[in-house]
């Protein structure tokens, strides 16, 4: 473990304030790098600073002193690969040693899903930075599923026959913490999954099974995926990331099972099952 001081983005979201919670449970100083500090999380040994990603100034003042930043990917945005930028950028002229960027699985340039793309020019411009890192490249997460689901209970996509292995946040932000607090992860690309690989037919059955909520896909062809989501009116590059999800899975770009969380945290990582399990009884 270091005593090197840690900034956390995205504290007041749902990844980013879990990591926060597990790093202040372990008695890290940390900095929590938010938008609106009075929506921060109160934490032991954390102090909130105002800052957004793509105001270059404010992130260096805020990131001054910190040694490691965990970078949470920004919402999705026609120009998310700039507001990552700026904000590798500012961390370099801050002085961070060293970043922890939540990525996405199977980043490429040439990746089905979209904004996957997104995250590997991202990636590559904290390669060529020359800074020391860490990828966490994240599976679907877990609780997106039954959101899924229209209000009839069929989760309509193109994902075909195509399976992912949905990976529960407390996974990520536990691996997170971890990769955080250690020493010798430089360099590394870790993806970051739950234990088996579903299809979204598997997915809607337990869904029904669990919650007691009649779920079922709807095989979509993308032609018919565009068609169904126009009557939102969102922008193309949105809706194209809507539909790519679905497809990625369909090419099987999702299909990873990894064992990261049990090897780097210890135990092994949560399944769908249990997740609605436990949200459930909440």
């Amino acid at each position: 473990m270091t005593s090197d001081l840690i900034a956390v983005t995205g504290a007041t979201g749902q990844l980013g304030s879990r990591v926060a919670r597990r790093l202040a449970a372990a008695g890290v100083e940390q900095r929590l790098v938010v938008r609106d500090t009075s929506r921060a999380p109160v934490l032991r040994g954390a102090h909130a600073v105002a800052a957004s990603y793509e105001d270059a100034d404010a992130l260096r003042g805020a990131l001054d002193e910190v040694q490691t930043l965990l970078l949470v990917s920004a919402t999705e945005t026609a120009d998310r690969v700039a507001r990552h930028t700026t904000a590798v950028d500012a961390a370099l002229d801050a002085g961070v040693s060293r970043i922890v960027y939540i990525s996405f699985l199977g980043a490429a340039p040439d990746a089905t899903f979209t904004f996957a793309r997104d995250h590997w020019h991202t990636e590559q411009h904290i390669r060529r930075s020359g800074i020391a890192f860490t990828f966490l490249r994240n599976s679907l997460y877990m609780d997106l599923v039954p959101s899924f689901a229209g209000e009839d209970g069929v989760i309509r996509g193109p994902a075909g026959q195509g399976r992912v292995a949905m990976v529960a946040r407390d996974d990520i932000a536990d691996v997170a913490a971890v990769v955080l607090r250690e020493q010798g992860h430089g360099g590394a690309t870790y993806d970051v999954t739950g234990p088996r690989a579903l299809t979204l037919a598997e997915a809607a059955e337990t869904i029904s099974r669990v919650t007691g909520r009649t779920t079922r896909y709807h095989a979509e062809t993308i032609e018919e995926a565009y068609a169904s989501r126009a009557r939102y009116g969102a922008p193309e590059w949105e809706v194209a990331g809507w539909v790519t999800s679905y497809a990625a899975i369909a090419a099987g770009e999702l299909d990873v099972v990894s064992d990261t969380v049990e090897k780097l945290v210890g135990h092994p990582p949560m399944s769908f099952a249990e997740y609605l399990r436990t949200t459930s009884a909440l």
